[in-house]
């Protein structure tokens, strides 16, 4: 029998972290924020965990995990998220619910996933051990609007299985866990000489017609103790980026404090929102203002955002009905706590022989953080950058049961794994870019991270 979909109406206004704080030392439990005020990007947060069945990606195997019983799989990780999905909840359909997510697949869809979908060369060192994909496939829900404070528990099944949820949710408490610190300072995977050899080397690329811009990231990591979900919590709170999430898995932890869409598809209306240009946040609102104003109008900027919207046209163009792709905004400035940044907003229409799937297969990984053509420039990334990304540049994100889907771009965004926690920082760089304007700016994106977390 199909399962049918249920919305339960708590009578409470739990504060969103005091109730994930019961769930989060669970595997699988997953929180995605809506933070920052309301706007058309964060009307909801989710939170879920115990999830039916488990998709976990290494290389070329996909081990899936459901009712205690493990088996692998090689192939498509995408297509075979899609069956199980189906497999479990039936066919995703269009449902009149408002709600975002109403169960699904949700998790995270690591950088290095892209290795699926394109041949690239294996230099970096893999050196972090986060799935390429991690994902599950949940019955259940908690949705909490921003604008009320009100939530939701929706849930596939019947009435008893949706009696026997609240019941389990019900007998959820935080454990006691012991305190966030760092035990060393935070240490870069390049030196500064190590920063400016590689960026000549990408302008050795540029002038040779390889590509037209080329993303370079340089990872801080650190040893800490203590739960890293108060790590989260003081980075949500300085941060208020639309797309954070805090991902349980196995064996680490993902914080993410992301301020960029990736995809969305809502029907078949498809949304990305890349990102490109950015400058830091000053005390005094008019110099404030007034670089927020110079960031809008400063060629370079505009040059390197125009790049990756062509990019992203070519992308979602691959599974759109021709002559639906437009681009409604061009180089906005969107603000946020640490920095200001350059945003524009391409549009399509999902062709009707695509799902979420393809369109997630089509565009990945985003090439806001590879650069442009995104092959190459993945070929010169695996080259110039010391250590495999992992989940960086990856998407965290869910495919929804009533066929949405929403998904992020991983930046400002952690690993931690055995007691060591990662940070990565980067920017696009083209022809006319400064090495110590880029290099200054590797450290603005992460003002509001590595300091806060050296303080606890």
């Amino acid at each position: 029998m199909t399962p049918s979909l249920h919305i339960h109406y708590p009578d409470h206004h739990t504060p969103l972290h005091a109730l994930f704080a019961r769930l989060q030392h669970q595997p699988w439990a997953m929180l995605l924020e809506s933070a920052g005020p309301l706007g058309v990007d964060n009307g909801f947060d989710i939170i879920t965990a115990d999830p039916l069945a488990t998709l976990q990606t290494c290389g070329q195997l996909t081990t899936v995990r459901s009712s205690n019983v493990e088996k692998e799989h090689h192939g498509d990780p995408l297509t075979l998220l899609a069956e199980l999905q189906q497999q479990l909840l039936g066919q995703p359909a269009a449902h009149d619910s408002k709600l975002p997510f109403i169960g699904g697949a949700l998790g995270l869809f690591g950088y290095d996933l892209g290795r699926h979908f394109e041949q690239l060369p294996s230099q970096a060192a893999a050196d972090i051990k986060v799935p390429d994909m991690a994902v599950g496939i949940y019955d259940w829900a908690l949705l909490r609007s921003v604008e009320t404070g009100a939530w939701q528990l929706v849930h596939w099944g019947d009435e008893a299985g949706l009696a026997r949820r609240i019941g389990w949710l019900e007998q959820q408490v935080a454990e006691p866990a012991p305190p966030f610190h760092l035990q060393g300072s935070w240490q870069s995977n390049m030196s500064r000489e190590a920063y400016g050899e590689k960026f000549a080397r990408i302008q050795e690329y540029l002038a040779a017609g390889d590509c037209y811009q080329i993303n370079l990231t340089q990872r801080f990591s650190a040893p800490y103790q203590g739960d890293e979900w108060q790590a989260y919590c003081t980075l949500a709170a300085a941060n208020k980026a639309p797309f954070s999430a805090f991902l349980r898995l196995p064996d680490s932890a993902i914080l993410s404090l992301s301020p960029e869409r990736f995809l969305l598809l809502d029907g078949r209306h498809i949304e990305t929102k890349p990102i490109k240009g950015t400058r830091p946040r000053h005390p005094d609102p008019v110099i404030d203002r007034e670089i927020a104003e110079e960031l809008s109008q400063a060629d370079k900027d505009r040059s390197e955002n125009l790049m990756i919207v062509d990019l992203l046209r070519n992308d979602i163009g691959r599974v759109s009905r021709p002559g639906s792709v437009s681009v409604p905004h061009l180089f906005a400035v969107e603000s946020f706590p640490a920095v200001h940044h350059l945003v524009s907003t391409i549009h399509g229409e999902l062709d009707s022989r695509w799902q979420g799937v393809d369109l997630l297969r089509a565009c990945f990984p985003g090439g806001s953080i590879t650069g442009a053509p995104k092959i190459r420039a993945m070929e010169i990334i695996e080259e110039l950058e010391p250590q495999r990304r992992n989940a960086y540049c990856g998407s965290i994100g869910y495919l929804s049961q009533h066929g949405r889907m929403d998904t992020s771009i991983c930046i400002r965004t952690l690993i931690a794994e055995a007691g060591r926690l990662h940070c990565w920082a980067g920017g696009g760089i083209i022809a006319d870019s400064d090495a110590d304007s880029e290099y200054q700016e590797t450290y603005d994106k992460v003002a509001r991270i590595l300091p806060l977390l050296t303080a606890l």
